[in-house]
């Protein structure tokens, strides 16, 4: 795995944490509505949604840093694979989102460009 894909999976990696802590603890902030489409009164029924899909993307950063360590150590095919599957699925669901919702291709474009960018370095 090249030096450039391990960079950048460590980079969209301290992205979804970032992500995550918004999502998961922020997600009340006036700031963050228009990124997630909320309103105050919506808190209580988004919050469930909100806090699983911010550990879900800190899972994700958890299984990027892990492949680029595996690859670094002498496992590189279970490394880059790693990072492959992760990378397609964050593309895929780049696609998702501004399919189910068109407001937020904006949000779609930061998921999935990167994603897709490093899938494509990782395979090459």
């Amino acid at each position: 795995m090249s030096t450039a894909t391990q960079v950048l999976a460590i980079v969209i990696a301290v992205m979804l944490v970032s992500v995550f802590v918004m999502e998961s603890f922020l997600y009340r902030n006036p700031r963050l509505y228009p990124m997630f489409l909320t309103k105050p009164r919506d808190f209580d029924a988004v919050r469930l949604w909100t806090v699983n899909i911010g550990f879900y993307n800190l899972t994700t950063a958890i299984a990027l840093v892990v492949g680029v360590l595996l690859a670094r150590n002498d496992h590189v095919a279970q490394g880059q694979a790693l990072v492959v599957f992760t990378a397609a699925q964050h593309t895929f669901m780049a696609v998702v989102l501004v399919v189910s919702q068109r407001k937020l291709w904006f949000n779609a474009l930061l998921e999935g460009v990167p994603a897709a960018v490093l899938l494509i370095l990782a395979l090459n």
